[in-house]
C-alpha cells in the first residue's frame, strides 16, 4: 500500500476529510495545505483507517481535534493598540486585587 493510499478508510472517515478541508479553504489555506491538515485531523480524531484488515480492537473517536476548529482566540485583542491592552490588564489586577481582599 503506497504512503498515501486512502483505501483503507471508510466512506464516512473521506466525508468527514471533505468538510474539514473546505473549512480550512474558507479560511483561506491553500487547497493542499487544507487537505493535509483535514487527514491529519481525521487521523488524529479516529486513529487512521477503520477498514478491517488489521489486528485489534476498536477504538472510540476522539472528538476534541474536531470541537478545535474556529477558536482563532486573540485576533480582538491583538487589533487593539499596546496601551489600551496595557490599561485594561492593570484594571484586571486591581479588580483581581480588590476582591481577594474584600473576601479575605
Amino acid at each position: 500500500m503506497p504512503r498515501g493510499d486512502k483505501s483503507k478508510y471508510t466512506d464516512k472517515q473521506k466525508r468527514q476529510a471533505e468538510h474539514i478541508e473546505e473549512g480550512y479553504e474558507d479560511r483561506g489555506l491553500t487547497e493542499k495545505e487544507s487537505e493535509r491538515r483535514a487527514w491529519a485531523t481525521v487521523n488524529k480524531m479516529t486513529g487512521g483507517g477503520k477498514k478491517p484488515g488489521g489486528s485489534g480492537r476498536g477504538k472510540k473517536t476522539n472528538l476534541a481535534p474536531a470541537k478545535k476548529g474556529g477558536r482563532l482566540g486573540g485576533q480582538a485583542a491583538a487589533a487593539r493598540p499596546k496601551k489600551d491592552r496595557v490599561a485594561s490588564a492593570k484594571k484586571a489586577a486591581r479588580t483581581r486585587a480588590h476582591k481577594k481582599t474584600a473576601h479575605a
